[in-house]
Order: C-alpha cells, then structure tokens, then sequence
C-alpha cells in the first residue's frame, strides 16, 4: 500500500492533479481496476479506494489496469534519497532490460550488491518483488504495443521480453483477465500510417518543451540529430547482451494537452524497444518531478527575478560516448567550431543509415570504431581540423569506454566517474561536468566556472556562487540549467530561436 494519508490521496484522485501521476495508482474495490490519480472515469466513493505505490503493487493484489487513463503511460520516479535509490535504480534497470532476459542475480551484480539486499530493498521500497516488478513492466508494455500500433502479436511479445507467444498470452490472460487480440479488438486508438511506430510517454507537467529542444538543437550534429517542426530526431545504436550491433531512428515529439512526449522509433529498433524508450526517458528526463524542485529551487528567484522557471528539465543524451566528444571539441570553442568539428568526425567514423529523414544519414562512430584505427590518432582525426592533443584525449575516451573503466549506466557512481573523466589527461573541470549531467543525468553537478553562470551571477563573487549554490543541492543542475537559459533570455537568442528556425549559434553552458 502507499504510504500518506488515503484522503490526500484522494483529494488529489478528485481533483485530477498531474503532480501525483506516477506516484500513486488507485485501486477501486467495487470494479477491480487501477488507475492514475488523472483518470477521468466516473469518482468512486472513498471507501471503494486502494492505494499503491507502483503498478506492480497494484496489479499484485488483484486489480487490472484501467483501459481509460492506461497506467502503462504514467510518469516514472527517480528519487536523490539514498535510502531508496538502490530499490529505484534496479526498478529502472527491470523497465530497459525488460525483454534482455536479464536475472537477479546479475542484475544485483550490476548494483554492487548481494540478489539477496537487492529484494530486500526491492520490497521495502515497492512491496513487490523485483521478479513481480519485471512481469508487470513487461505486461505493461505489451500492452501499450497493442493499444497503439498494429505490430502482429508475436512481434508485441517478443518486443516485451516474453520467451514465447504462449507464455505471453498466458501470463495476459491470467493478469488481466483478457486475451491479447480481445484487447486488440477493443482499442479505438487510430493508428497512423507512418513508417515505424508511435508510442506515448508520460510527464509530470509543467514541461519546458521549448527549452529542452532549444539545447538538443544546439548540440545535434549534422548528420546524427536534428531538430524540425517541433521536434527532436536523431540516428541511434544499441549494443544488445548477446553483442549484437542494432542502429535505427527515432523521433520524438510533444502532446501538452495530454502531458506526453510521441516517440516515433524506427521498426529496426524493436528488438531493443525497452532499451530505447529508456534512453528517451532519460535523453528528455521524463522521471522528473517539478515540484519537488521548485520548493528548493524557487528561492533564486529572490537572487533576479526569472533566474528560476519551474518545469525546466535536464537534458540528457542517447549516446554518452557521443556527448563525451562532443564536450572535449567544445572546450574553449565557439558552437560553430564544435558543431563542424563534430559533424566531419560523425561523416568519416560513423556507420552511413538509410533514415527518409533529411539530415540524418549517418549513426555515431562508437568508442570500438575509434580504436580500430591504426596508427597515431592524430593522423585520422588530424585531418578534419582536431589537435593532436583533443585527438589523444578522444582517443583515452574510447579506451575508458571500451574497458569498462568509465561506467555511464544507471549503476554508476556520478560523483566517482567525474573524478574518473579528471584524471584523463586534457579533461577539464567545465568538460567532466557536463558530461556527467548529459550522459548520467547528475542532478547536482555545478560547473561554477562556466561563462553563462559568471554572466548570470554577475553581482556575486565566485566565492559567494559557491557559498550559496550549497543551499540548492541536491539539484544544482537544474539552477545551472536554468542560469543558462537565464543568460539566453537576457541576450534574446530563446526568443528569437522560439521564432524561426534554424537556431542562432551560440552554446549553452560555454567552457570559459
């Protein structure tokens, strides 16, 4: 059961409040079905109410998701406390690595810990099993591919994790009390015609869509990113388990009304669908929770008036090897120099892909193909205008990836892979901290040398950022975010972007 008090859960079941999709799901006693606090099927009585914590508990004791307000499409957590972020990582780990046919026991590998800590924490946090926890992400997300694309049921399957199309249709019976082709069969969704498939993610509102586009446009190179008609498409790779190299395309779009982000994935990738739609959550960080950034972040506002917006989120990245380059070509750079620099590494490294998306023709070179060149680097990389020493530097990255030695998963250590990312010779501070809030999502990274933060900051001393800055944890790179834009707005170049495309060239988060 969740934890709080059942009549504020209620009070926001009631009032259909956004703020807690995700953090409850109401079980309904007198139908057996559980919804989001945003359903807007008819109120029950209070007394015909449960409340979970995770859908997973809900579907645990008894009831079958609500085919209205669907909480397959609700908004994810990802908590700071150290309490119970053990419990949250393996949760988010369970929901990407849905259909690896991962177990426990690796799983608890991955985390540092013993499988048996592992549920121990799982169920203290959840009340479920982590196993119990997998069945209902992978029930969740067949379900979600039968509602909104026309993919043949073996292919849902075998896209969810399932081993085998009969155990799918049994473990959907037995759960939801419904076969597969009867849910099918009772969907209105009209399913577009485009090439690839079309699925929704949930967010917790507000959203700064137009901030988080502004960014991803900014650092897209030619060739592997773009942004067009309000909307982010990029090329991607995945590496599977069993070493096997699958690259496709995706886009991504927004549905305000209904607080939801439209992925559209390209059908190549959908042996790693759950791999993918996970790096989409982190890449527009859907696990955010606004409000509770605001009662910590809000106070800059008494610092300039607007230096804070709330609804401002992280943007993360698809590819951490990608950002990593792209941060060691931006140190002491124009975005201009970066970008073109960027974009004839991608060209001469990357893997060509047919997309039908003008301006995506190639995926990222990966750090294995960096060191299958032969030969001092600076000869390959020399060429298309990168020192020697920012290609040595590429080159001990691709190295630090190919071994291990850099950890951007979800079981890494921020603080200890920034110190990592240090001790490479020719990584600066303004560097490592960037990459660690793009490719580990850090929410409490502050590169306090960084020019737009000097800039927006101008009345106080480094000494008092520093000082101050303290009082914003743990979500400093939410204010460094928002100090960037703060910047961008004082200088009219969001406005102007926000108007016309493309946008003007000029970096967010600059290295002094």
């Amino acid at each position: 059961m969740a934890h709080g008090n059942p009549r504020t859960w209620y009070a926001a079941f009631k009032a259909k409040d956004a703020r807690f999709d995700g953090r409850v799901f109401i079980g309904v006693l007198s139908t057996g079905i559980y919804c989001r606090p945003v359903c807007k099927a008819k109120l029950p009585k209070p007394e015909n109410c449960a409340y979970y914590e995770t859908a997973a508990a809900a579907e645990q004791a008894g009831f079958r998701p609500c085919l209205l307000c669907r909480p397959e499409l609700a908004p994810g957590n990802a908590p700071i406390d150290a309490t119970v972020s053990l419990a949250h990582r393996a949760a988010r780990l369970l929901e990407e690595q849905c259909g690896s046919g991962q177990n426990m026991c690796e799983l608890a590998q991955k985390l540092g810990c013993s499988d048996r800590h592992l549920r121990r924490a799982f169920v203290t946090e959840f009340a479920v099993s982590p196993v119990q926890f997998l069945q209902t992400c992978r029930l969740l997300l067949a379900k979600k591919l039968l509602t909104d694309t026309d993919l043949p049921i073996t292919d849902v399957s075998i896209a969810a994790g399932f081993g085998s199309l009969r155990r799918f249709n049994d473990q959907f019976k037995k759960q939801y009390r419904l076969a597969p082709t009867a849910l099918r069969r009772q969907t209105t969704t009209a399913i577009e015609s485009n090439p690839g498939i079309t699925l929704a993610l949930g967010y917790r509102p507000p959203y700064q869509w137009q901030r988080i586009l502004h960014f991803l446009s900014q650092s897209a190179i030619p060739g592997v990113a773009t942004v067009f008609n309000n909307t982010y498409a990029r090329t991607v790779r995945v590496v599977t388990t069993e070493q096997k190299t699958i690259a496709g395309w995706l886009r991504v779009g927004q549905l305000p009304q209904k607080n939801m982000l439209t992925v559209t994935i390209d059908s190549a990738l959908l042996p790693v669908l759950p791999q993918i739609l996970g790096r989409v959550r982190h890449a527009f960080d859907l696990y955010c929770d606004p409000v509770i950034i605001d009662k910590t972040l809000s106070e800059m506002n008494t610092i300039r008036p607007g230096l804070y917006v709330t609804g401002t989120r992280l943007p993360g990245c698809m590819d951490p090897f990608e950002v990593a380059v792209w941060a060691i070509l931006g140190q002491q750079a124009t975005i201009n120099t970066t970008r073109t620099l960027a974009e004839r590494f991608a060209a001469t490294f990357g893997s060509p892909l047919a997309t039908g998306i003008g301006g995506l023709t190639h995926v990222f070179p990966s750090p294995a193909d960096i060191l299958t060149l032969q030969g001092p680097i600076a000869e390959h990389l020399g060429p298309l205008g990168i020192t020697a020493s920012r290609a040595r530097v590429i080159q001990a990255l691709a190295e630090a990836f190919v071994s291990g030695h850099l950890d951007f998963s979800l079981c890494a250590q921020s603080e200890l892979e920034i110190q990592k990312l240090l001790s490479i010779k020719g990584i600066k501070t303004w560097a490592a901290h960037y990459i660690a809030l793009r490719a580990l999502g850090w929410p409490d990274t502050f590169p306090h040398t960084d020019c737009s933060v000097k800039k927006a900051l101008s009345s106080l001393t480094e000494k008092d950022i520093l000082q101050m800055t303290e009082a914003w944890r743990p979500w400093r790179s939410y204010a460094i975010i928002n100090l960037w834009y703060f910047f961008l707005r004082q200088t009219n170049v969001l406005q102007d972007w926000e108007r016309s495309l493309p946008c003007p060239t000029i970096q967010c988060g600059t290295n002094p």
